[in-house]
């Protein structure tokens, strides 16, 4: 890395990859230099994703095959298929897409998601033997079921096959199922690990479906098989992928490629109809994360994620348009709860903050425990500290957390379960989920604390900017907007790229929206003028330097984002302003 500004106007330090050339990029190396940064080589296949591309052969995962035709053996007998997924989106998009699939074949399926505060996460014994009531005699997990030691072992006993289909990690001892299909497993050589659970739940579909096109089955089963476009699912795949925040590389990237122009036909009524309640024209990876998620998240976070997933399985238009209503409301509680609940995190953290802590660990009482994992990102990017946000009811305290670049809070997770310190708990490097009795608050947390430092080596995190390329400001055209926009979808794993722009002089700058966003104009030596804008900058260093009239015709370095913006049906380049240095 090669450093461009030690630190910025927001105290950030502005890193760059080191090239194998030097000075600034042109135009037409621009795309080859940012993907060679990324660790990207086969820049042809990456600009141009597509399934046909990078599909495997399901059957590199372990034990795909064998899952394949157990579900494929419960179809041909006619038998009840249950369904288990979770209540964020990846559990239920992952549960959608398996759900359709079997309806649509004409097959017998049954599903449930559990309740976030009255069931948890993953398998329940109460819900399996409700399941087993029902009549099914297979059980197919997504996106949940490898931590499910105890109520694999149950449906077992009972009588039932169970199927395992995750993306989580697991425990160093698997679920007695009847397969487990994982690529986390550690016997799992497929190089999939960054499949979100919807991934692993289609591919498990394609397999199942190439698995009942080789046999002998009714001519009804069959027919409905060989009409079966599996390409229509995408679009779950792709909602689920996103909102699910796993990186868009590999397969990833081609699911959702593929995954948005299947969702810009607005073939799934309940998504279509949720798209035209959000203002949605044009389905983007920003529109999915940032519109459709929060709104199908928000059944899940305050009560049952049922009504998200039936908005998508439904073929019926009036229960669509009521079903998006009540989404749509939901979600505004659960911004309305989330925004109280942050103000007064704010004030908790910011007296961790000046005791010198290098992580945060904040618990309320009674707090709303599905929006713990929310305020735990926005408090990781406000302070930059690995963030654990809980809620304490009835002696137990139940949480989530964010971490930073450089902290493990998954394995920090795993350790304080296997100290005893947390009762229940697991996730991965940037993000946790855990429970914990209310005795062991203090333990928790200094357990936290010295875990971090540990990982930190005793020193305060840095905030570094990664910065894809660095650019005369007069670079700054539709012309760049189209270079970078061939990198799209943009998301974890492929962020938007990070532009440094030198030579701007300040020419004007305001205030706009609710009055703590700025908007305004530069001139390149160039001899044009670029426009930009900057979100949440008043009140910061930046915006109390930008709007000092005595500022004006100072030269600036700018670190931000390069859009396209249109404004009367003018399109132009702007120029979104997260930084800058002098």
């Amino acid at each position: 890395m090669r450093s461009i500004v030690e630190k910025s106007m927001l105290g950030q330090a502005w890193v760059l990859p080191a090239y194998s050339d030097d000075g600034l990029p042109s135009l037409d190396n621009l795309v080859d230099r940012i993907l060679a940064s990324r660790g990207i080589t086969d820049t042809e296949k990456f600009l141009n994703p597509s399934i046909k591309e990078y599909m495997p052969n399901p059957s590199v995962m372990t034990d795909m095959d064998l899952g394949a035709k157990i579900i494929a053996d419960a179809v041909a007998n006619g038998e009840k298929i249950a369904i288990y997924g979770d209540y964020d989106v990846d559990g239920i998009t992952s549960t959608a897409v398996f759900v359709k699939y079997l309806r649509e074949i004409g097959a017998d399926v049954i599903w449930h998601l559990p309740t976030r505060e009255g069931e948890g996460y993953g398998l329940n014994i109460a819900a399996v033997q409700e399941i087993f009531d029902m009549g099914a005699r297979l059980l197919v997990t997504v996106d949940c079921g490898i931590s499910g030691i105890e109520e694999v072992a149950y449906a077992k006993k009972i009588g039932m096959r169970v199927v395992v289909t995750d993306h989580h990690s697991p425990d160093s001892v698997l679920p007695d199922a009847d397969a487990v299909i994982n690529p986390k497993r550690g016997d799992d050589t497929s190089g999939l690990q960054y499949l979100a659970g919807v991934g692993v739940a289609f591919l498990t579909v394609v397999a199942l479906n190439r698995e009942l096109k080789s046999r002998q089955l009714s001519a009804d089963i069959a027919g409905k098989v060989d009409a079966l476009n599996l390409m229509n699912f995408m679009d779950l795949v792709a909602l689920g992928t996103i909102c699910d925040t796993m990186p868009l590389v590999g397969l990833n990237r081609a699911f959702v490629a593929t995954g948005l122009k299947v969702l810009g036909l607005r073939q799934n009524l309940g998504l279509r109809v949720l798209m035209d309640m959000a203002g949605i024209k044009k389905p983007s990876v920003y529109a999915a994360g940032f519109a459709l998620g929060p709104r199908l998240n928000a059944a899940g976070r305050l009560d049952s994620a049922s009504p998200a997933l039936e908005l998508l399985l439904t073929d019926n238009p009036l229960i669509a348009h009521d079903l998006a209503e009540k989404l749509h409301q939901m979600n505004q509680d659960r911004i309305d709860i989330q925004n109280a609940i942050m103000l007064r995190a704010v004030e908790m953290a910011e007296q961790c903050c000046a005791n010198g802590n290098c992580s945060l660990f904040l618990c309320g009482d009674n707090w709303h425990g599905g929006v713990m994992g929310i305020i735990a990102g926005r408090l990781k990017d406000k302070y930059n500290l690995p963030s654990c946000v809980a809620t304490k009811a009835d002696g137990v305290i139940n949480g989530s957390g964010r971490s930073i670049p450089g902290v493990d809070l998954g394995k920090i997770i795993h350790d304080a379960l296997a100290a005893g310190i947390v009762s229940e708990g697991g996730g991965h490097a940037a993000a946790a989920g855990f429970s914990l009795l209310a005795e062991n608050e203090d333990a928790f947390c200094k357990f936290l604390e010295d875990a971090v430092r540990a990982q930190l080596h005793g020193q305060m995190p840095m905030r570094e900017i990664v910065v894809d390329a660095e650019m005369d400001a007069g670079a700054a055209t539709m012309r760049l907007v189209k270079k970078l926009n061939a990198l799209e979808p943009f998301g974890q794993g492929n962020p938007e790229p990070t532009l440094v722009l030198h030579g701007a002089m300040l020419r004007h700058v305001s205030t706009m929206g609710n009055g703590s966003h700025l908007r305004g104009t530069i001139a390149t030596s160039a001899g044009t003028n670029v426009s930009f804008v900057g979100f949440n900058l008043v009140g910061t260093a930046v915006g109390d330097f930008l709007l000092d009239d005595g500022n004006i015709n100072a030269k600036i370095m700018m670190l931000g984002k390069l859009k396209e913006n249109e404004y009367n049906g003018r399109v132009s380049a702007q120029f979104v302003l997260e930084d800058i240095a002098v």
